[in-house]
């Protein structure tokens, strides 16, 4: 009993530090949305996923700037909205697939779209995802140790 509640201990210790650095990954990654596709992380309210992954991460990635939108039609876009959704597993929603357009037509981003942008915000993503999936993880080893 004394081994097992050590495990539980620094399971607890290590799921707190991963938490720690999953929501300075998060308010990393917005800092930088916020400068080429400001308030994209709250379109979305979902809960994570069992695996970690959030819906609003995974259109981030995917529309990292908001000239990604901006350069489609609103038809081309509701297309490719609800390719992604279907592959990515979400639920399609052509409502807020015109919502999410017709505020990407009013936004300013800062940064340019270009290569270097885009991947510090992949690695970003990369970064979240991977913390996020060490504390699903942990969280679920946990919860079948207990």
């Amino acid at each position: 009993m004394d081994e097992l509640r050590n495990h539980l201990k620094t399971m607890n210790r290590q799921f707190g530090f991963y938490m720690k650095h999953k929501t300075a990954m998060k308010n990393n990654l917005i800092g930088i949305l916020d400068h080429t596709y400001p308030g994209v992380n709250t379109y979305f309210d979902s809960p994570s996923r069992s695996d970690g992954s959030q819906k609003w991460v995974d259109f981030a990635s995917a529309y990292w700037h908001v000239d990604c939108i901006r350069k489609m039609s609103l038809n081309a876009f509701i297309d490719h909205y609800q390719y992604w959704c279907k592959r990515k597993k979400y639920n399609f929603s052509q409502s807020k697939a015109e919502e999410i357009y017709g505020k990407a037509k009013v936004l300013v981003p800062v940064l340019p779209k270009d290569a270097i942008t885009k991947l510090i915000i992949k690695q970003a993503v990369d970064q979240l995802n991977s913390a996020s999936t060490t504390v699903e993880s942990l969280r679920t080893l946990m919860n079948e140790t207990a």
